[in-house]
């Protein structure tokens, strides 16, 4: 069953679901454009797209009809009507309200504007298929090649923003489509930001360098962090990593199908408070990972989602303190039915450049 057939299962009686946001027609439809329009139905699914992406989706595009664009909304009510839809449901967390008075006044059936189709898609997006598993392999084992080029890059003098590009470029030119987000490279006291920016601060000998970044693979994202220091570390710097290494390790042991993502949360939070850390913990644990860098569900400590199988979730622990420094190490894992596969291959004991 393709995507767009088990979403039209899902839909309620009488409706048909009508996707635009750039994430989810990629999603149906397997290509990547910044215009079209998906329509679905329980028995019937067609893109319909303008001229500049025609060519390429009638030959890419299997799934569904694809129909050239004209009057979007004309042929959007003439499908409607063709196929005996009552309403049409539209995307609530991304059409816009500009978006959503047009579509109301061109449209002559009613717009269920509700959540309801969103969520149907959400829940869809969070279970990878083995194709989806294997491009954000793919993208993690571009980063991880990427990291090992910047770990010889990285010398004193070099600058925070240097470091963040040089990594970006390994990324690119080792077959990256994209970079998932922009790079984190933090020196010295700066990474106690969890999300600082890179500047042109260089690096001193003794301070630790903490990077987040990831690749994009065909739409599909990868996301790590590691946290290394040039030359010896302080002894509290060690003490500290130790620790977020020891939450992380046990949030990874606990991580499987059947426990909520605020339990998986709490592991490795309470590992760090019982350690004297409690406060300097202030983020979630994870994320899931997939044509976006952050969906849901979260690991943290408001999100009662229950796991299931093959699900995609960072496991990231972090201790920070300001005006010293920071220690985030992140992995990212699939869910199964009593463990969890650890997608990250990079080594996680303190590499001292």
């Amino acid at each position: 069953m393709t995507r767009a057939e088990f979403l039209g299962s899902q839909l309620p009686a009488g409706s048909c679901a009508l996707i635009t946001s750039d994430i989810n027609r990629r999603y149906f439809t397997g290509m990547k454009s910044s215009a079209g329009a998906v329509l679905i139905f329980p028995d019937y699914a067609c893109l319909i797209i303008d001229f500049r992406y025609f060519e390429k989706a009638s030959a890419v595009v299997t799934d569904c009809e694809v129909i050239k664009q004209d009057k979007l909304t004309c042929q959007i009510n003439d499908i409607a009507a063709a196929h005996g839809a009552q309403s049409i449901m539209i995307e609530s967390e991304t059409v816009t309200v500009a978006e959503l008075a047009r579509l109301t006044a061109k449209l002559r059936l009613p717009v269920d504007s509700s959540g309801t189709l969103s969520g149907i898609i959400g829940k869809m997006r969070q279970i990878k298929s083995e194709d989806e598993l294997n491009l954000i392999i793919k993208a993690q084992r571009i980063a991880e090649a990427a990291l090992e080029k910047t770990l010889d890059f990285i010398r004193e003098g070099v600058t925070e923003r240097e470091t963040a590009l040089f990594l970006n470029n390994a990324m690119l030119t080792m077959g990256a489509e994209d970079i998932s987000f922009e790079t984190i490279a933090l020196f010295g006291e700066n990474t106690s930001m969890p999300h600082g920016t890179p500047t042109d601060r260089p690096l001193k000998r003794g301070e630790p360098v903490l990077m987040d970044f990831g690749a994009v693979c065909d739409g599909y994202h990868s996301d790590m962090t590691r946290t290394v220091v040039l030359g010896e570390p302080s002894e509290e710097l060690a003490k500290v990593y130790d620790i977020v290494l020891r939450a992380q390790e046990k949030a990874l042991k606990t991580a499987r199908a059947g426990i909520s993502c605020k339990l998986l949360d709490g592991i490795a939070r309470d590992f760090i408070s019982e350690n004297g850390y409690g406060g300097a913990f202030g983020h979630g644990l994870g994320h899931s990972v997939g044509l976006e860098i952050h969906e849901p569900p979260a690991a943290n400590t408001r999100d009662d989602t229950v796991l299931q199988e093959n699900m995609i979730m960072t496991v990231e622990p972090g201790i920070y303190l300001p005006k010293k420094f920071g220690v985030r190490i992140e992995d990212f894992v699939v869910i199964k039915q009593n463990s969890a596969y650890n997608l990250t291959n990079a080594p996680k004991n303190l590499i001292k450049l």
